[in-house]
């Protein structure tokens, strides 16, 4: 019989996560079969660790993982994954907005040979203002970097044994995981479904999380930056020698002064602004560069707890 691996990255989530396992008991756990649940802890100032050593005292498929520190998302979802025995392993939020019973469907899709099934979201029931961006990235995402991102967007995907085997090999920091999958080409079926609006805990995705997932999705899957910065380079030399042709032509036909102190201004910081724009983005990915040639690991295990036996778990 083939087995699951359901990986739960966690994030001062300790308000939700017997909520979330409770859901998971009475809607899927029973219909799995053979299953693991890996819970990653990354990095969480609250009582998380405590809960999740909680929930392993009572289900022997529990296996717990902490990081030193936090690392983000996506290392924790990396370090779920080298930690899983499962044939396949899905990921799994523990903000209770998915149902889990999408993960069912995606398992069946995995039996029928699917080697990467992706839960996309068809509808957000969550601020609009939240929705529109979400939207507006995932948009960006299709045109200058993967155009199979699904139009929803997908944060739930069940990866099959060889991809997540590619995954432990690319090994790659300041990236998206999601788009690693997407990456890798393998056989991909979709589960849609729709994202309900968080309505217990408080979410840490920050702007400036966001801002840096933007940043890792097109640097590190297109070179469309590099491409923007030589055809602005192109297009403002274009600018530059028409005006300096138009500005010679009127002075030798009409007699005109070059005169305009405030223009030549205009014109200067405004190229230098453009430089300045080119610099920092030469900047990102040369320290991108820098970060990948120190080979540090994206995540540093801090301790791993095993499944508790059925008598060891009497005794707790």
């Amino acid at each position: 019989m083939s087995k699951i691996s359901i990986i739960v990255p966690v994030y001062y989530n300790a308000d939700t996560l017997e909520l979330l396992y409770e859901d998971m008991k009475k809607k899927i756990l029973p219909q799995l079969g053979d299953y693991e649940i890996v819970m990653v802890d990354d990095g969480s100032g609250d009582d998380s660790w405590q809960v999740m050593n909680r929930l392993r005292e009572r289900d022997s498929h529990i296996k717990l993982v902490k990081l030193s520190r936090n690392f983000g998302e996506h290392a924790a979802l990396l370090a779920g994954l080298s930690a899983c025995s499962g044939d396949c392993a899905v990921t799994k939020q523990a903000d209770l907005q998915e149902d889990s019973r999408i993960i069912l469907e995606m398992y069946d899709s995995w039996k029928q040979g699917n080697k990467v099934v992706l839960a996309v979201r068809k509808e957000r029931k969550e601020n609009p203002v939240k929705v529109f961006f979400a939207n507006l990235y995932y948009a960006l995402i299709r045109k200058i970097v993967n155009k199979n991102m699904p139009v929803g967007g997908c944060d739930c995907y069940l990866v099959d044994r060889k991809v997540i085997e590619v995954l432990e090999r690319l090994d790659e920091k300041n990236s998206s995981l999601t788009l690693q999958v997407l990456w890798a080409g393998f056989q991909t079926d979709m589960i849609y479904f729709v994202r309900q609006d968080r309505e217990v805990g408080k979410s840490r995705w920050t702007l400036s999380k966001k801002v840096k997932l933007v940043m890792d999705s097109v640097m590190s899957f297109s070179y469309f930056p590099l491409r923007f910065m030589s055809g602005l380079g192109i297009l403002f030399n274009i600018l530059a020698a028409v005006l300096l042709v138009s500005v010679m032509v009127e002075k030798f036909t009409k007699g005109t002064p070059i005169v305009g102190w405030a223009s030549l201004m205009c014109v200067v910081l405004c190229a230098s602004g453009v430089i300045m724009l080119m610099l920092g983005i030469l900047g990102e990915y040369i320290w991108r560069t820098l970060d990948a040639a120190r080979t540090r690991p994206p995540y540093i295990v801090d301790e791993v707890a095993e499944p508790l036996a059925k008598e060891n778990r009497d005794e707790a």
